[in-house]
């Protein structure tokens, strides 16, 4: 089969235009997590530590910013907010409240007053915004990647990952953890935020690293997720919203179907599993090259590029449920070997699967999803992967469990464009 020329890959950490990287100079401004504000660093207020036990402090008041970002005054009588004087360097992360006296260091976005975490605020944190159609598993990605990245792979890449917010914690447990890891039932389907108003979830993670001949250095990355339906991205009733969260990635993973396709139906017969029960184009939404289009004209925008200059934005693009497809793959294929999982990215591996699943797009009457994301974005890689790792039965997670495959992949390739991640290949490359 002769294939387009083939798009850039490249395989060394670029010189990315993100300020606040290593080598680079730290940024005026931050970014909120909720509200997408952008905020001068030296100048994000506080909020008082409060009475607790014998120690003095503010009272609870009523926080008419936080109550009107949440829809709710249940849990928004806290503690004032205060401004304090500007600061010289973003690591000064404490501050006297002016009512009690008391030092504190819980900062919070003037505009919305969610709580802004110390290593937010103090390191170059960036967001990951994920996109995709309401069939390509964004639910049962979010849940598998979030237990991952809390367990075998922040193992083996010494991170952490912690929840910004009480609501976060509480939302991953009951719509994602609960219901898909522990009673092991599949998620339903994204209803319209229109309908039913959510937040995302937002994580921090953070890793140390120590470099030859230097001192051990903490980098940071917001994990910002939205659960989006498909329809969400053309509705009036929520698109600001979604359009801020976009337009605020530093970072982007594009979940597809790949049922959504025009030519992986065969390829699924052809696995001995069944087809979708839908055909590709019925819902144009839900097309993944209309999905992809809208967010990049978004990203445009924000970064005003002129027509013909690509988006400095690096872009993952992921075929979801590949576990239906494998057994139709050659048993050469690279989406049949699993990622080594020794702390840092294969550079040969990451090159070769990029290749294949661009084969199978070109294969599959999908090759403009190629072009475009070449055409419009410097920087781009295309995976596959697998949250469940294996065929659901009636509603259910299969009876082998919750198994993922190469979940984390997009992710790791993001921290290893960021600097966060170091890279290798092997004794031939």
């Amino acid at each position: 089969m002769s294939l387009p020329s083939r798009a850039s890959l490249r395989m060394s950490p670029p010189r990315v235009n993100l300020p606040g990287w290593p080598g680079l100079p730290a940024p005026p401004e931050i970014t909120c997590p909720y509200c997408f504000a952008e905020l001068a660093a030296a100048r994000v207020p506080f909020r008082c530590r409060g009475q607790a036990g014998r120690r003095s402090g503010c009272a609870p008041v009523l926080d008419r910013e936080l109550a009107d970002y949440t829809g709710s005054t249940a849990g928004a009588s806290l503690p004032p907010v205060f401004d304090a004087p500007a600061r010289r360097g973003r690591g000064e992360g404490r501050a006297v409240c002016p009512g009690c006296g008391q030092a504190t260091g819980n900062r919070v976005c003037p505009g919305c007053h969610n709580p802004l975490p110390s290593a937010y605020c103090d390191s170059p944190g960036r967001i990951v915004a994920l996109v995709g159609a309401k069939n390509a598993g964004k639910s049962t990605y979010i849940a598998v990647l979030l237990h991952e990245l809390m367990n075998r792979v922040g193992t083996e890449l010494d991170t952490s990952l912690v929840a910004c917010d009480d609501r976060t914690i509480e939302r991953y447990k009951r719509d994602f953890a609960r219901p898909l890891l522990e009673e092991r039932r599949l998620l339903p389907t994204t209803a319209s935020a229109a309908t039913a108003p959510r937040e995302p979830l937002v994580y921090l993670l953070t890793r140390s690293r120590r470099a030859r001949f230097a001192r051990e250095r903490t980098e940071s990355l917001a994990l910002v997720l939205f659960d989006t339906a498909g329809e969400d991205l053309r509705s009036r009733e929520v698109r600001d919203l979604h359009l801020r969260y976009l337009e605020a990635a530093d970072a982007i993973i594009f979940l597809v179907d790949p049922l959504e396709l025009p030519g992986a139906d065969a390829a699924v017969a052809a696995a001995g599993g069944a087809g979708g029960d839908r055909t590709p184009g019925d819902d144009p939404d839900s097309e993944p090259i209309n999905i992809i289009a809208r967010v990049t004209e978004a990203l445009r925008q924000r970064h005003g590029t002129r027509p013909g200059e690509r988006l400095p934005v690096p872009v993952a693009v992921a075929l979801t449920k590949i576990d239906v497809l494998r057994p139709a793959l050659l048993r050469q294929s690279a989406l049949h070997r699993s990622r080594s999982g020794a702390g840092v990215l294969d550079l040969d591996d990451r090159e070769a699967v990029h290749e294949q699943v661009r084969s199978l797009l070109h294969e599959w009457q999908a090759g403009q999803l190629d072009t475009y994301l070449g055409q419009q974005y410097a920087d781009y890689a295309l995976f596959g992967l697998s949250a469940l790792g294996g065929t659901p039965e009636g509603g259910r997670v299969g009876a082998g469990g919750v198994r993922p495959y190469r979940a984390e992949d997009p992710l790791l390739w993001l921290l290893y464009r960021f600097g966060m991640l170091d890279g290798s290949r092997g004794k031939g490359g």
